[in-house]
């Protein structure tokens, strides 16, 4: 697998006949992504997780597009499939599960011949310094139930927020997350352009138990190459 980091939420994951693109915002798909059969998730309206131009891509792609309910562009009649959170559809080859957000629209676990992928959206942990502390428990407790939803899955590949508005809470939807699934790739994303969060996250004592399994990203565009399970990582650099 290839795993191409857009920017902030968005990634463009290749496998050896298809791509799946998840939360575009900015950026450029890969060039190897021709010929290829395109899935496109967006996983609510925000536009930082949706942009309309996605639907230009069915002028050069094969493309299907994955779009939770909220959002109320349509595309090209008959290749957008609307979710809501809580459900469970097939789309080809592709099985997708979704849980509800904490914030708005949909998280994604997608598996597609023997990989499983999964794709947060906003939903996290939002924990806010600003906020009461019943709004807060209510957080905690609605995110814990979702990912209570996955609890113990073997995930290949996941995205999840590290977003560094948070203060010391930042991590902690992370951390959940890595505690209950059993996660081999992780990619922080949310994080706003600023992947010094994720250095900071690797020295922090809550990533102890994990490190080896968070990916750092250090620039918009950068490439990781993904082995078969089971042996090493390394990253190729997009130049």
């Amino acid at each position: 697998m290839t795993v191409t980091c857009l920017y902030h939420s968005g990634f463009a994951v290749e496998l050896e006949d298809a791509v799946l693109v998840f939360d575009y915002y900015k950026g450029r798909l890969p060039e190897t992504a021709a010929g290829k059969k395109l899935y496109v998730f967006s996983s609510h309206f925000h536009k930082d997780h949706f942009q309309r131009e996605i639907f230009e891509w069915s002028k050069e792609y094969d493309a299907t597009y994955i779009l939770s309910k909220d959002i109320r562009a349509k595309g090209f009649e008959g290749t957008v499939h609307k979710v809501r959170g809580g459900e469970e559809i097939q789309v080809d080859e592709l099985k997708i599960k979704t849980l509800r957000s904490t914030d708005v629209g949909v998280a994604f676990f997608v598996r597609l011949k023997g990989v499983s992928i999964y794709h947060a959206g906003d939903l996290n942990w939002w924990h806010w310094e600003e906020e009461s502390p019943a709004y807060n428990e209510n957080m905690r407790v609605n995110y814990q139930r979702e990912i209570g939803q996955i609890e113990g899955e073997r995930i290949d590949l996941a995205f999840v927020p590290l977003d560094p508005r948070l203060g010391e809470a930042y991590g902690w939807g992370l951390d959940y997350f890595m505690k209950h699934t059993d996660t081999r790739h992780l990619f922080p994303m949310h994080l706003w352009g600023s992947y010094k969060t994720i250095r900071k996250f690797l020295e922090d004592e809550m990533s102890a138990g994990y490190r080896d399994k968070i990916v750092k990203i250090e620039k918009r565009q950068q490439k990781f190459e993904l082995p078969g399970r089971g042996d090493g990582r390394k990253a190729e650099e997009e130049l």
